[in-house]
């Protein structure tokens, strides 16, 4: 039986391959383990950044981050001036999406499911308008009252009925980038989206990505967001959980957005 595997900050303790040394730290996918023997090294990413929490090489400067940035830069390509809509918005990747946005020159703004995240996406994270989805009757409606002149930009999280209120508010050549579907990954029968023909009238290019596909653009984009970082522009927040054996019950609690930010299980403290 192996453990399950994901995304870890941890120090190498012995190693045999020239790249690291003992007491080198490092993140990159491994086991829910208090150690690992990892067999394939090179999927691994050396930290170089120390004066920021290790923390961060899970979210903003690792795969979260990068998420963000292909998602948005890669495959939306925004323009200063554009409408920019975010659902999911207070999560790990969403609410760098939001300021990404915002340091773009882009109007923004994003959906999340209680007041508490609502009022984050708004006083934390600087996104122009943010709402509530679990209070709207109406997604279309919503929309339209946040976007009266229509979306550019769709950051997709979540599928289902928000994509098919989505597209009927999109602009011409407007670009959806897909990210996740969240709300299609525990039900019984998955929600069909009805207005798919508006890709082929609005123009709309609707594209989605696995960002381990693009890890060979991490320098790239560490060069762009440390800074930004270091000077305040771009602020994060996690939702901290202490100790494995309550592993298992966070990642549950991310399916029902119990989570505010990137979720973290603190394993071991150095």
């Amino acid at each position: 039986m192996q453990p399950i595997a994901g995304y870890v900050v941890a120090k190498v303790i012995d190693s045999g391959h020239s790249n690291f040394k003992k007491g080198d730290l490092v993140w990159g996918v491994a086991g829910w383990e208090e150690y690992s023997i990892i067999n394939a090294p090179e999927a691994l990413f050396k930290i170089q950044h120390t004066d920021v929490p290790l923390s961060y090489h899970l979210a903003n400067l690792g795969m979260a981050g990068m998420t963000a940035y292909v998602g948005f830069y890669e495959i939306c390509a925004p323009k200063k001036g554009e409408y920019v809509f975010v659902s999911a918005a207070s999560g790990a990747v969403g609410q760098l999406v939001g300021q990404f946005a915002k340091l773009s020159g882009c109007y923004v703004v994003g959906s999340a499911g209680t007041k508490e995240k609502v009022d984050l996406l708004k006083n934390k994270y600087g996104f122009d308008e943010a709402f509530n989805y679990k209070e709207e009757q109406d997604l279309n409606a919503a929309l339209k009252r946040y976007f009266p002149n229509g979306i550019d930009i769709y950051y997709e999280n979540v599928g289902g009925k928000m994509l098919e209120a989505v597209l009927s508010n999109m602009r011409l050549n407007g670009r959806i980038s897909v990210c996740g579907m969240i709300s299609q990954y525990n039900i019984e029968q998955e929600e069909g989206v009805r207005n798919l023909f508006l890709l082929v009238t609005k123009r709309l290019r609707m594209q989605g990505f696995i960002v381990g596909d693009y890890y060979h653009m991490y320098p790239k984009y560490m060069e762009m967001v440390v800074p930004l970082i270091k000077q305040g522009k771009v602020c994060y927040m996690e939702d901290v959980v202490e100790g494995i054996e309550n592993a298992p019950a966070a990642l549950v609690g991310l399916f029902s957005g119990k989570n505010v930010g990137k979720q973290v299980v603190v394993v071991a403290s150095d």
